[in-house]
């Protein structure tokens, strides 16, 4: 069973549970090699699974705006898993006036399912928003 925590962008808890993913270079290289960040602004809502860390969904809030950027599903369990980790941001974000995402070309039809629109085309990505 997977178990979905929700943690603050600064939290000690979350250092130690997505460092050994986030400095990993397959997991940069699944994210087109673009680095992790967070701060205090961030929640991040962190998937484990038999005590590991098999994906992570970081949200930015700035006032009821929120934004999905530079997530992670482990490739073998992302039919499952993806749908699983968005809906319960989805769910736990319910305030926010909007809703947006970076999101992978790849990964569109995860967010589609969940409502969301897409705002910009980009080579790799698109800005997806959810009113």
């Amino acid at each position: 069973m997977t178990k979905i925590i929700r943690l603050r962008g600064t939290e000690p808890k979350l250092y130690e549970l997505v460092a050994p993913l986030v400095m990993n270079p397959a997991v940069i290289k699944y994210n087109n090699r673009y680095p992790f960040k967070t701060d205090d602004s961030f929640v991040w809502f962190v998937a484990v699974k038999d005590e590991c860390v098999v994906g992570f969904m970081p949200v930015e809030v700035k006032g009821k705006v929120m934004t999905i950027n530079n997530y992670y599903v482990d490739p073998s369990l992302e039919a499952k898993l993806f749908p699983q980790l968005l809906k319960t941001v989805v769910r736990k974000l319910d305030d926010a006036e909007v809703l947006h995402a970076v999101v992978m070309v790849r990964h569109a039809g995860y967010f589609e399912a969940e409502g969301f629109k897409t705002l910009k085309n980009w080579k790799l990505y698109l800005k997806m928003e959810r009113p």
